[in-house]
């Protein structure tokens, strides 16, 4: 085992009475020590009530003959920092997870590892940090936190945002917006709707990497507990069989957890993710691809932010393993891929079956006949571009209109919230990408306030930057080489028509090649926003989006 090298022989008698100082005993340290990473904190919702998860997973570690070492990680609530500084910082913190992952594995030899996560970034940098490791790992995720109520209508987190513009109006009143901002976030768990977090917690099934249930249980269900207590038990057989991260998340896996992103209409923000967590799995990666796979899968889930269904309502259906086991039924998902499970993808879906056939409609009933996300590319986008085709509205699939540039979130916010928008425009945010930011803020504030004031019909949105999990309307993030790199995006300027073509997969300013050469000659990056820190630091690594912002 790998912790012999800090439990076994005479020269280890300083690790072990180092070990026993903590109270382990010579029998725990004779078996294999299990890491768990667990991210909890009183900062984040959805993580808590991670101890108590944590304690099940420790729990099925002891049971199957391991001994459990705990350590902290982590995490940043993109609700929190949303539309503000601390936004610069969420992506940055998906490094830093890995990294400090790997730090306490290959310090203590580890034997296993079972990630106890939830939210946006602190998921996939746990899958990182999985891969690049490639010791038997599970992941166990929080679980989505239930729908609130206010005034008989179903509301989370997004209702809040889209609100925001109405009570700068005076629109709604301060009473109104109390009831709403007190029924939103009924409690603990990641944010109720398909955004981020719960996109990767389910990819995470389709990725082999977790346990069935892992995506769409809610937190305050006891099955989560159990589930968290399956997990720990079942790494310790992973360390007995050897079964490895790699072994898992081969390319196979990464094609069946992008059917089920286009399936179920998934955060644009997977983009970034799966690409980054092929990268640490050495499995090769080409955006491109999704728009291969979204020809073949079809969209049979409308879950929030494109519908009206909360993942709550999925649970109810059948969960992820439903929407699994129809993928396989088609003949579309690669079902011998192995999982944690010590089963392969077919296995573990076998006995699924749809619960609602609204929520998880037939293949041969789909939503929409592609999948839910789209890669654009065009004179605007040379690398790509990525929109949730799912949550556009349809006059909004091809739009025509003159730019409105804004070299920061903050301005683009500002006149739309006061209404300085007019109909038709796109809406370009550019500087926010990776280098730029730098971070690559998500955007929530400026979508959700061009819903608020009833303009995602007639109004689009590109940025180099991101978007929020809970994003919808004609919303187009990722635009790469972004902006502090040269990109076309940067050149731009007021009242240039942008054409966008999502049924085709394009995205082009109506500029000839001449035009953007000349003004590529007078272009000069602007200074950068933070030049210091842990920022300034990334900014000077980090790749573009269409590699997943990963370190070089």
């Amino acid at each position: 085992m790998r912790s012999d090298a800090v439990t076994k022989g005479v020269q280890r008698m300083p690790h072990r009475a180092l070990f026993k100082a903590m109270g382990y005993t010579d029998r725990e340290l004779k078996q294999p020590l299990i890491g768990v990473a667990n991210a909890a904190n009183t900062v984040i919702p959805g993580h808590v009530h991670l101890d108590r998860v944590a304690e099940a997973v420790e729990a099925g570690v002891r049971y199957a003959g391991g001994t459990p070492v705990s350590f902290g990680v982590i995490g940043v609530c993109d609700g929190i920092a949303m539309n503000h500084e601390g936004m610069k910082y969420s992506l940055i913190s998906r490094e830093v997870i890995a990294d400090s992952v790997e730090i306490m594995a290959k310090a203590h030899a580890f034997d296993g590892l079972v990630f106890v996560t939830n939210c946006d970034k602190i998921v996939p940098g746990m899958l990182m940090a999985a891969a690049r490791l490639n010791i038997p790992a599970v992941v166990v995720s929080g679980g989505p936190m239930l729908v609130g109520m206010c005034k008989g209508e179903r509301v989370d987190v997004l209702s809040l945002f889209g609100a925001i513009p109405k009570a700068v109006a005076g629109e709604i009143t301060a009473e109104e917006c109390a009831a709403l901002e007190d029924a939103a976030c009924p409690g603990a768990g990641s944010c109720a709707g398909l955004f981020t977090a719960n996109t990767m917690n389910c990819l995470s099934e389709a990725l082999g990497m977790a346990m069935p249930g892992n995506g769409t249980i809610p937190a305050v269900d006891a099955a989560r507990i159990r589930l968290a207590k399956e997990a720990g038990y079942r790494v310790v057989g992973l360390v007995q069989e050897q079964l490895l991260p790699r072994s898992i998340m081969t390319e196979e896996a990464f094609e069946n957890a992008i059917m089920l992103d286009m399936a179920f209409g998934g955060s644009t923000n997977t983009v970034l993710h799966l690409a980054a967590i092929a990268n640490e799995a050495e499995v090769g990666w080409d955006v491109a691809k999704l728009n291969e796979i979204s020809a073949r899968v079809p969209h049979v889930c409308s879950l929030s932010p494109a519908g009206e269904h909360r993942m709550e309502d999925l649970y109810a259906a059948g969960g992820v393993q439903a929407i699994l086991k129809q993928l396989v039924d088609a003949g579309l998902l690669h079902g011998d891929a192995r999982t944690v499970t010590g089963g392969t993808l077919a296995d573990n879906c076998a006995r699924a079956h749809v619960e609602d056939a609204e929520v998880i409609r037939p293949m041969s009933s789909p939503y929409h006949t592609t999948g839910g996300l789209a890669i654009l590319f065009g004179n605007l986008a040379p690398d790509g571009a990525v929109v949730k085709e799912s949550a556009v509205s349809p006059e909004m699939l091809k739009h025509e209109g003159p730019a409105r540039i804004f070299d920061s979130e903050p301005d683009a916010n500002d006149a739309i919230l006061t209404r300085r928008i007019e109909k038709g425009d796109v809406v370009v945010i550019r500087y926010e990408g990776p280098k730029g930011g730098p971070g690559m803020q998500e955007m929530l504030g400026p979508t959700a306030a061009i819903k608020g004031i009833g303009m995602d019909r007639e109004v689009a949105l590109i940025t180099d930057g991101r978007f929020s999990g809970a994003t919808s309307g004609a919303s187009i993030g990722h635009v790469s080489p972004e902006a502090m790199e040269g990109g076309p995006i940067a050149l731009i300027e007021n009242g240039d028509v942008i054409r966008i073509d999502i049924p085709e997969r394009k995205l082009d300013v109506l500029l000839s090649e001449e035009d953007l050469r000349k003004r590529r000659e007078s272009w000069k990056p602007p200074a950068p926003k933070i030049a210091g820190g842990c920022l300034g630091r990334y900014a000077q690594r980090v790749s573009s989006a269409s590699a997943g912002a990963i370190l070089s």
